[in-house]
């Protein structure tokens, strides 16, 4: 056998050795690609245009609002007014990101801000709101978090926009930002407003 003759099947070993390869190398550009792509905030719910869920919730003990104490969540609590249903915990990185705008917004008059407080402590909770100003209505403490599995929440910080008919219309994944807050969050806000009762 001749040394050309031995080369053949080398080569052709060496070609195969370079399928898998080939095959990861294109594998991985395909979910770089798909990662990059996409806008995160617009993961779909199925709760989109259902009622809200009718979770019951308890007040975030000792929690204080213009000398009120702040009352828990419940069904009453998201009738006849445009809401805007905010999940956070003190825990939360980019909770601590969003709190002053939520700050700002509760200025606004046309609706209300209501909390789920996630599987958080009460004194971290009310240490956070103590920090950063309590934009709340009502915040219900959802200790286990089941409630939140209910919303449909993927994790916090998570923001529902609620009609006054009781119905979920939009839903942002991730924290509120300058950039998200008039063009995505305050537009959905305006068409919940503009919404016939």
């Amino acid at each position: 056998m001749s040394g050309a003759e031995a080369s053949a099947p080398e080569a052709r070993r060496r070609w195969l050795a370079l399928i898998p390869l080939a095959l990861f190398a294109a594998l991985a550009a395909l979910f770089f690609f798909r990662l990059g792509s996409g806008d995160t905030t617009r993961i779909p719910s199925a709760l989109i245009g259902r009622p809200a869920p009718d979770t019951a919730l308890p007040p975030l003990a000792g929690l204080m609002r213009d000398g009120v104490a702040t009352p828990g969540l419940d069904a009453a609590t998201l009738k006849d007014r445009v809401s805007v249903v905010n999940v956070w915990a003190s825990w939360c990185v980019p909770c601590h990101d969003e709190a002053p705008l939520l700050v700002e917004m509760a200025k606004d008059p046309r609706f209300q801000i209501v909390g789920i407080n996630y599987k958080d402590t009460a004194d971290n909770a009310r240490r956070f709101l103590g920090r950063y100003g309590n934009p709340f209505a009502a915040v219900g403490v959802d200790a286990n978090g089941r409630a939140s599995i209910e919303w449909g929440v993927y994790g916090v910080p998570e923001t529902f926009i609620v009609g006054r008919d009781g119905r979920i219309a939009f839903k942002l994944v991730g924290p509120i930002t300058p950039d998200n807050l008039q063009p995505v969050l305050m537009r959905e806000i305006d068409k919940a407003l503009a919404a016939a009762p």
